[in-house]
C-alpha cells in the first residue's frame, strides 16, 4: 500500500476536521448529507456526461494504482535487457525466441520478437514507440477523469450552497434558524474544496506519476532491444539504461 497517499488524505481531512474543532465548532455541524449527495452526485453527474462510461470504470479500476502501486523494477528491467544481450552474443538473436515464451510483460514480449524476426533497428524503434504512444495516451484517460471531476466539484459545492440560502432565504420569517441554515449551506462549498482538492486532483496527479515511471521503464526496454538488434556490448548497454535510472537508485545501488 503507499503510504504517503495515506497519510495525505488523514493529514488532508485531518486538517479540515482538526480545524473545525481548534475553532470551537463540532464536527457534526460538517456532517451534512444533503450536502454531500449534491456535490458527490452532481460531481459523478457531471464527469460521466464528459466521458464515455468505458473510461469511467478504467478510471475506478485504477484506483487501485493509486493506494497499491504497481511494482516498476528498472533495475529488473536492466538486469533482463544485460542477459538478453549476452544470450544474443553468444548464441545470436535467433536464440531469444525462447526468451519471448517465457516474458509476462506484453510490450517487452513483443519487442523480443520483433528483435528476433530481424526487423530494422529503426523499424523497431517506430513500431515500439507507436505502442507506447498508445499505452500513454490509454493511461492518460484515467487521470483525465480524476482531473475532470476536480474541476467539477467546487462548482456544485457553490450551487450545494445556493440551494441552501434559498432554503434559508425562505424561511427568513425564524430569525433564530438563521445563522444555522446559512452555516449548513457553506458545508456544500467545503465539500466540494475537499472533493477536488483533497482527492480527485491529487488523484489525478499520483496516477500520472504512476504513468511516467511505467513509461520510463518501457523506455529502457525499447532503448535495450535496438541496443541489442545493433550488436552492442552488454556492459556498453547497461552503462546506457542506467543513464535512466534517478541518482537516487543509483545511490541505493552503489551502497
Amino acid at each position: 500500500m503507499d503510504i504517503a497517499t495515506i497519510i495525505g488524505l488523514v493529514l488532508g481531512f485531518g486538517a479540515v476536521i482538526g480545524g473545525q474543532v481548534l475553532e470551537g465548532g463540532h464536527v457534526s455541524a460538517i456532517l451534512q448529507p444533503t450536502a454531500a449527495i449534491i456535490v458527490l452526485g452532481g460531481t459523478f453527474g457531471a464527469t460521466f456526461v464528459s466521458f464515455p462510461l468505458k473510461k469511467i470504470l478504467q478510471a475506478l479500476k485504477d484506483v487501485r494504482k493509486i493506494l497499491f502501486p504497481p511494482k516498476e523494477d528498472p533495475e529488473g528491467v536492466i538486469k533482463n535487457i544485460i542477459n538478453y544481450a549476452a544470450k544474443a552474443r553468444r548464441n545470436g538473436l535467433i536464440s531469444l525466441e525462447q526468451e519471448a515464451q517465457t516474458v509476462k510483460d506484453s510490450f517487452t514480449k513483443k519487442g523480443i520478437s520483433l528483435v528476433v524476426d530481424g526487423i530494422d533497428p529503426q523499424k523497431l524503434r517506430e513500431t515500439m514507440e507507436i505502442e507506447l504512444a498508445s499505452f500513454e495516451e490509454h493511461g492518460k484517460s484515467s487521470a483525465e477523469v480524476f482531473e475532470a471531476a476536480g474541476g467539477f466539484a467546487p462548482t456544485i459545492g457553490i450551487i450545494g450552497a445556493v440551494l441552501g440560502l434559498i432554503h434559508v432565504m425562505e424561511n427568513l420569517s425564524d430569525s433564530s434558524k438563521l445563522g444555522a441554515g446559512i452555516a449548513v449551506a457553506f458545508v456544500a462549498t467545503i465539500y466540494g474544496l475537499m472533493t477536488a482538492n483533497i482527492i480527485c486532483i491529487p488523484a489525478s496527479t499520483k496516477l500520472k506519476t504512476r504513468l511516467k515511471e511505467a513509461i520510463l521503464q518501457k523506455e529502457m526496454v525499447i532503448e535495450g532491444l535496438i541496443a541489442i538488434q545493433n550488436g552492442e556490448n552488454p556492459h556498453f548497454i547497461e552503462q546506457k539504461l542506467r543513464a535512466y535510472m534517478p541518482d537516487d537508485g543509483e545511490a541505493k545501488k552503489g551502497k
